[in-house]
């Protein structure tokens, strides 16, 4: 029998690329309120509306795209044009509309591990933005659940594991972020696949889990994924061994924040 029931991915940032749409976008945000503001006091007030708002609007680009609107707003004293406000829904419509890009390896991990493993994506963010990636991503036919969530945190993982019949020991997640793909999982005793991206939103940044933390794994990329498993599958579940050849199981060069 498999280690596990379930192993579960996030989508952006692990499955395609996303965060440099965001990227893109605030660097035509900072060069359209260049006149009016130093471009660093731009992003900074930036990102505070956006946590501010979180609250209301969520993750995602629409909820990017109504705190860059309102940033401008503040930012101008209300002198920001009709004409430029179009431009920022337009920069906003343009990430909703660009390709599905996956990342290295994805296609072919995926389709293999589908043989072997139920596979479930979890993620957060607007529902028909996600909706729309996931089914033009040509990913949809090996994932047998599809759970996209307001935020990622232990209740959210809790509430999953038990609407699955899921014991947390037989869950594995695979994700970019520590803050809501790996801590959350470890702490409700499950295990979790940390997979860096090159670059980070500075609300999903974490302290790594301390050195031998059980159930916790470093890959340098997605496609290094099968054969951790295959190690995994070789051991018996709750060897103590288990924490101690995460190195060997899983190298990556060390992150920097």
């Amino acid at each position: 029998m498999a280690r596990f029931d379930i192993l579960a991915f996030d989508a952006d940032d692990t499955l395609w690329h996303t965060e440099r749409l965001y990227a893109d976008a605030q660097a035509q945000f900072r060069q359209l309120l260049a006149r009016y503001h130093d471009l660093e006091w731009i992003n900074e007030q930036l990102y505070q509306t956006e946590m501010h708002n979180m609250q209301h609007f969520g993750y995602g680009i629409k909820a990017f795209a109504l705190s860059m609107i309102e940033t401008a707003i503040e930012l101008t004293d209300g002198r920001i044009s009709g004409r430029e406000l179009k431009t920022i829904v337009d920069t906003a419509r343009a990430m909703m509309t660009a390709d599905v890009e996956l990342l290295g390896h994805v296609a072919e991990t995926i389709a293999a591990l589908a043989r072997s493993y139920t596979l479930m994506v979890i993620t957060k963010g607007d529902l028909l933005d996600q909706e729309s990636k996931m089914a033009r991503s040509g990913l949809a036919p090996y994932f047998s659940h599809v759970e996209i969530v307001s935020d990622k945190n232990s209740r959210t993982y809790t509430a999953l594991l038990q609407r699955y019949a899921l014991a947390p020991e037989r869950f594995l997640m695979v994700g970019n972020s520590l803050r809501s793909d790996i801590l959350p999982v470890l702490a409700l005793g499950a295990n979790a696949v940390y997979v860096p991206y090159p670059v980070t939103w500075a609300h999903e940044i974490a302290e790594p889990p301390p050195a031998g933390q059980r159930g916790f794994y470093e890959l340098e990329h997605i496609g290094l994924l099968p054969g951790l498993l295959e190690a995994l599958e070789r051991e018996t579940p709750g060897d103590d061994d288990d924490a101690s050849q995460m190195q060997d199981l899983a190298p990556s060069p060390p992150r920097t924040a």
